[in-house]
């Protein structure tokens, strides 16, 4: 999108926003709104969780079905329930205008509430390891809730600019995991890696499609996910 100032009825000065693109067939724009519900950032974590979990050879090996399913339990109410109802309960209070967040004054208060769940898993899982009887938390999940603790509120501060795209930022920080998995791991993740670096462009091509974000917005949320995650690691290895 190309943005620019111009004047409304009441003569204030307001941001508009014009395609950066020339306008695309239905149903591309179509597939495009699609992917982009299906990879809300509120279920990138649980997904990444959920891989951990179910589909990683051994990560959670250890652990038995029934613990797994805790863990995948845990990661959906503090990554996708809580935030979700956080929304829907702030619309419903007129807090904010859409729970689609199509504003930045919109995004303040529900960052900063994502941000208080976030701390809450990570803090969770960070001292799992450290108490007794507690679930043993892969490094990895409790890497994965801190880069997403630390993406929330760095969006926030982007946000204070530009309306950082929450989308690139989710998958900024599934795909620098995925990265960071392989180099470490001794595991072909080669399908894998190729998976998540083809989600990260059709979520971010998607939102160039069907959002008013422009190119700032959407690589700098990316920007902000691969930090997020490399500053995860450095305290968490």
């Amino acid at each position: 999108m190309n943005t620019s100032m111009m004047t409304n009825e009441g003569n204030e000065l307001q941001e508009t926003r014009s395609p950066l693109f020339s306008p695309q067939p239905a149903v591309l724009k179509f597939i495009a709104k699609f992917i982009s519900y299906l990879f809300h950032p509120v279920f990138v974590p649980l997904y990444v969780v959920m891989f951990m979990a179910y589909v990683h050879p051994y990560l959670f090996t250890a652990l038995g079905e029934w613990n797994k399913t805790r863990i995948v339990m845990m990661a959906a109410l503090m990554f996708t329930f809580f935030p979700l109802v956080t929304v829907l309960l702030l619309k419903g209070l007129s807090f904010i205008d859409s729970i689609y967040l199509h504003t930045k004054k919109d995004r303040i208060i529900p960052l900063i509430a994502c941000g208080v769940w976030y701390f809450w898993i990570t803090y969770i899982w960070w001292n799992s390891n450290k108490m007794e009887d507690a679930l043993p938390i892969p490094k990895e999940a409790v890497q994965l809730a801190l880069a997403t603790f630390i993406a929330s509120w760095m969006g926030l501060m982007a946000n204070i600019k530009i309306k950082i795209s929450l989308h690139a930022i989710a998958v900024g920080v599934m795909m620098t995991l995925f990265i960071s998995m392989a180099l470490s791991q001794d595991l072909n993740f080669g399908i894998w890696l190729s998976g998540a670096l083809l989600v990260t462009g059709l979520v971010c091509t998607s939102r160039f499609i069907v959002s008013d974000h422009t190119t700032l917005e959407v690589y700098g949320g990316l920007a902000i996910g691969v930090v997020s995650v490399l500053t995860a690691i450095l305290f968490i290895n």
